[in-house]
């Protein structure tokens, strides 16, 4: 066989667009892993959480509501979107967006355990497929002092990121234990639970 049809041979069909909803780079850094051909747009949406809304209902909420504001723009395309908040003692923790403000959460989640929900959905409007999956994964921290605390803030300045710190960086150091099936759920993309919502939706990642 030629070395042309040999080379032909190993590489992937043509597929439809796909658009990562989100504009954090985290989650793109994780899409990257897939090895796929995408583009990122931005959703504009209201990221606030009703009254009484339950840490499930407001990720897989704002998830679809990501994926559907990108998908009117390009209905023929896979949407990808996905959001995540923290729980600790049954209190949403969103971005902080300030050092003041991260202070505050992570003196809280000292000596507990925060639940992270993270949800993904893929939405494909000219086929009509949606599906919305929820991951759930626990952070144990340890008993740490706010000249601690000050210290990491100022090295890693996470204030983009629900729970006030980076898992996949200088964070690790506050944990005394992490339980979960998906360690990129913490990161905000859950990648075990995207890759077979992908493959149903007609996207070949391997």
């Amino acid at each position: 066989m030629p070395a042309n049809d040999l080379l032909s041979g190993a590489m992937k069909p043509v597929q439809d667009k796909i658009i990562l909803a989100s504009s954090s780079p985290y989650r793109k850094r994780l899409l990257d892993r897939l090895h796929l051909d995408y583009e990122c747009r931005t959703p504009d949406i209201d990221e606030s959480i009703l009254p009484g809304e339950a840490a499930t209902d407001y990720v897989c909420r704002l998830a679809q509501a990501k994926a559907q504001t990108i998908a009117l723009q390009a209905p023929d395309a896979t949407v990808i979107g996905s959001d995540q908040c923290a729980l600790l003692d049954d209190r949403i923790l969103g971005k902080p967006g300030s050092h003041a403000k991260a202070l505050r959460q992570l003196q809280d989640a000292q000596g507990k355990t925060v639940v992270f929900h993270t949800a993904v959905c893929v939405l494909n409007l000219g086929r009509d497929f949606r599906m919305v999956e929820e991951v759930l994964f626990e952070v144990q921290f340890r008993n740490l002092n706010d000249r601690q605390l000050q210290h990491y803030l100022r090295v890693e300045q996470p204030y983009d990121c629900a729970g006030s710190f980076k898992a996949e960086g200088y964070g690790a150091c506050m944990f005394s234990a992490l339980r979960g099936e998906d360690p990129s759920a913490l990161i905000g993309l859950p990648l075990l639970k995207l890759t077979p919502m992908l493959e149903s939706a007609g996207i070949e990642v391997i």
